[in-house]
């Protein structure tokens, strides 16, 4: 499939890792923090603390999410430039996107046209495909779905949004094509661990 990377915003309620990666794979709205408990198991104080519906995701359940789906999970943080890949190197065959924001996943698709809908993304994506799907965080396009106005890269979207108080969440975003730095981050170990990493007063 040819189109072009969209991004799809999905709502801030403290499980946006999880419905994001339920949208890509198409398990949306069924993915459940529950599914992880066989994975955490017998770490009963840290199964408590994830399923309180205040509490968010981060690396330990991207990676648990992989194994649990047999994909790779690539979780393209825009502040740092960087991708973590989880469920690499155990040979799987596809691969999922997301985008990290400092505070919130949203799912990356791929749109056969501008304006298509969403119905008609692609969201899973083989290994050869996965091959030629990078971002580049420096100078990905974005377009303010509020005024309108076109930016290009992190630094000038961070820009608009403080001059604006327009949020990541008004932004659609085009993804270029140029490779980031990719880490393996099986197990939580060598990715930053995202849910720690927010600020406790996010909505997320």
């Amino acid at each position: 499939m040819e189109g072009s990377i969209v991004r799809r915003v999905i709502p801030s309620d403290n499980s946006c890792l999880f419905n994001a990666v339920g949208l890509l794979l198409q398990q949306w709205p069924v993915i459940q923090k529950n599914i992880l408990m066989p994975f955490l198991q017998p770490n009963k104080e840290y199964c408590d603390w994830i399923l309180n519906p205040e509490k968010w995701g981060g690396a330990i359940e991207l990676s648990i999410l992989a194994d649990h789906y047999g994909r790779e999970i690539a979780a393209y943080d825009i502040q740092t430039t960087r991708c973590d890949l989880y469920g690499q190197g155990k040979n799987y065959q596809e691969r999922v996107m997301l985008i990290y924001d400092g505070l919130h996943y949203d799912a990356l698709a791929m749109s056969p046209a501008d304006g298509a809908p969403e119905e008609f993304d692609q969201t899973i994506f083989s290994d050869q495909q996965r091959k030629r799907s990078y971002t580049d965080t420096a100078n990905f396009t974005l377009r303010c779905g509020v005024c309108q106005i076109g930016v290009v890269g992190q630094k000038e979207a961070v820009e608009h949004a403080q001059a604006t108080g327009h949020g990541s969440a008004e932004m659609g975003i085009r993804v270029s094509k140029s490779k980031p730095e990719e880490r393996n981050a099986n197990n939580g170990q060598s990715g930053v661990d995202h849910r720690r990493s927010r600020r406790r007063t996010s909505s997320n």
